[in-house]
């Protein structure tokens, strides 16, 4: 039986996720509501789409009692209230990241996840991969021993979009592209909390963060150097360096389709998209999605791959470094 999914909002990230979901057999995956702020947008994205369902509001959504899980593709300021209503509702959730605007709205979203006794994941796709998932493989083996330092950096140049300069729109590099090295980092550190982080960066006149260094010493003198910025294209690679030989991830870390292991190049090409995208590989998606499927089908209320320790870990550690950089949200006050 198929994975009945609904869509939460008709933005470019959700029409790329509902992408990916087609590249999977329909028999497994199935789009069957969509739910916009407004119902002429949901009913252009269902149109486009081939969903049978369209609302002008979330709540009806979360009503509707043929869904098994649903996919929030709302802005990260908006995930708090997006998840809660849902979960609320009984259903299960994959959110995208980040899962929130700080740590302390993580636990409310996990202990409401817990309380209504269902599936959550935070949407980082990254993890799901196959290039990431042999990347653990090979670590867990110990191909390369013990593992010494991860490098890695994410950086767009994207300030010239009108929501990256932002503040109540969430904006800013820490939470917007830094969590992709910064998760990254604790995945090769098994979900590791780190001994210190020490942040440095350059924010902008409306107060967010577009360039941040960040270091993350663990234990047994295990460290991580982490780069990140909305104003500066960077060569987004990422290795990690043990005793034995280095993995790298030569371009796009955050979406991983070739990596390089002891000098062997292997390769982990994408789906083609039957429709536009709006970001890069986006039919990746289909990996994380696949993984929920067999979540639910498993009775399981959360995924080992992307944890609710390791979204509260990788939250706590983004509240630290934009804490040194001096980055506060309306959220972290209220």
């Amino acid at each position: 039986m198929a994975t009945r999914w609904g869509i939460c909002s008709a933005g470019k990230i959700s029409n790329d996720f509902t992408v990916a979901l087609k590249t999977l057999p329909s028999e497994d995956h199935q789009v069957v509501a969509v739910a916009a702020r407004n119902l002429e947008r949901a009913q252009e994205f269902g149109k486009k789409h081939s969903i049978p369902v369209t609302y002008g509001s979330y709540d009806e959504l979360a009503q509707d009692p043929n869904i098994d899980v649903v996919y929030i593709g709302v802005i990260h300021p908006y995930h708090l209230k997006a998840c809660l209503l849902f979960m609320d509702a009984k259903k299960n959730v994959l959110c995208e990241k980040p899962l929130a605007m700080n740590a302390k709205e993580v636990k409310e979203i996990l202990a409401s996840a817990k309380r209504n006794d269902v599936f959550l994941m935070e949407a980082v796709w990254s993890r799901f991969f196959p290039a990431s998932v042999e990347i653990r493989r090979l670590l867990a083996q110990g191909e390369v021993g013990e593992v010494k330092m991860v490098r890695a950096e994410f950086g767009l140049s994207l300030m010239h979009l009108s929501r990256s300069m932002n503040k109540e729109l969430g904006a800013g590099t820490t939470l917007d592209l830094g969590i992709y090295p910064l998760q990254f980092a604790i995945m090769v550190y098994g979900g590791e909390t780190p001994e210190s982080i020490t942040a440095t960066g350059v924010c902008t006149e409306t107060g967010v963060d577009e360039t941040v260094v960040v270091t993350l010493m663990f234990s047994k003198g295990r460290m991580a150097v982490i780069t990140t910025s909305s104003g500066l294209e960077l060569d987004n690679d990422a290795v990690i360096v043990g005793t034995k030989g280095n993995i790298r991830i030569p371009a796009h870390m955050w979406c991983p389709t070739e990596m390089v292991v002891k000098g062997k190049e292997s390769h982990y090409p994408v789906p083609e998209p039957h429709l536009p995208l709006n970001f890069l590989n986006s039919t990746g998606m289909r990996y994380e999605a696949e993984a929920v499927r067999q979540c639910l089908l498993k009775g399981l209320k959360e995924s080992s791959v992307m944890s609710h320790a390791d979204s509260l870990l990788l939250a706590e550690v983004e509240d630290e470094v934009r804490r040194q950089v001096g980055v506060v949200y309306s959220q972290d006050s209220s």
